[in-house]
């Protein structure tokens, strides 16, 4: 059956597709790394051979031939790899850094989806390390550099009561966090009012960098409390 690509760019499986769903679960995993391989490539051309970049770029290649080996068990067709052209950027290495955040948080969303449907258990032992991968190596590496750079920069035209502002808008979402209410839906939440760059609107400035790190570090707090 031909891929469908909508299903894979919504990186959900679709229960009403005639699409095997391992073969959907394969396919989507595969596609969105895929994707990051080419981000952080394009980044790396971009703005040089700088870290974390160059170690998840090598990751992301480890983690799709991986899912294709198990594609090429199943006989699942592997999608095009066709984001190369299509991959937008930031013009700062800064706004890179929250954008590989904010693609490790998606990412981590959309393996819980996939996880959740999964049915073969070699399938579902590789979607666990990688989703592992994600949260515990590639998400804190983008957030240590988010963090850093904003502790070694401040921007004296963000004053502290605009950052408090944009701090209530995220206020559900943090009660939420704090509350241990973590699931897929609450993580794509956080991704897409957090950094608006999901749809390649890239963030930047004092004011969204403190936002950023002080909801990942509630975050990150609040995971490591349930693991507890």
């Amino acid at each position: 059956m031909p891929i469908d690509y909508n299903i894979l760019i919504k990186k959900r499986v679709d229960l009403n597709s005639n699409i095997n769903i391992d073969e959907q679960i394969l396919q989507i995993a595969i596609y969105d790394e895929f994707k990051a391989y080419e981000t952080y490539s394009k980044i790396i051309e971009t703005f040089g051979n700088i870290n974390p970049f160059i170690n998840i770029k090598e990751s992301e290649a480890v983690h799709y031939s991986m899912l294709i080996k198990l594609a090429e068990k199943y006989s699942v067709e592997v999608p095009i790899n066709d984001w190369k052209d299509k991959i937008e950027i930031p013009n700062n290495l800064i706004e890179c850094y929250e954008l590989g955040v904010a693609a490790e948080i998606e990412n981590i969303a959309m393996y819980n989806n996939l996880l959740i449907n999964s049915t073969k258990s070699d399938i579902t032992d590789a979607l666990f390390r990688l989703q592992a991968a994600s949260f515990n190596n590639h998400l804190p590496a983008f957030r240590s550099c988010v963090i850093n750079y904003y502790n070694s920069f401040h921007s004296s035209s963000n004053s502290s009561e605009d950052i408090m502002q944009k701090m209530q808008e995220y206020q559900e979402i943090v009660n939420n966090l704090m509350s241990g209410d973590i699931d897929e839906n609450t993580i794509s939440n956080l991704s897409s009012k957090l950094f608006s760059n999901i749809s390649f609107q890239f963030l930047g400035g004092a004011v969204s960098g403190a936002a950023i790190v002080a909801l990942l570090n509630q975050f990150l707090e609040n995971q490591n409390s349930n693991k507890e």
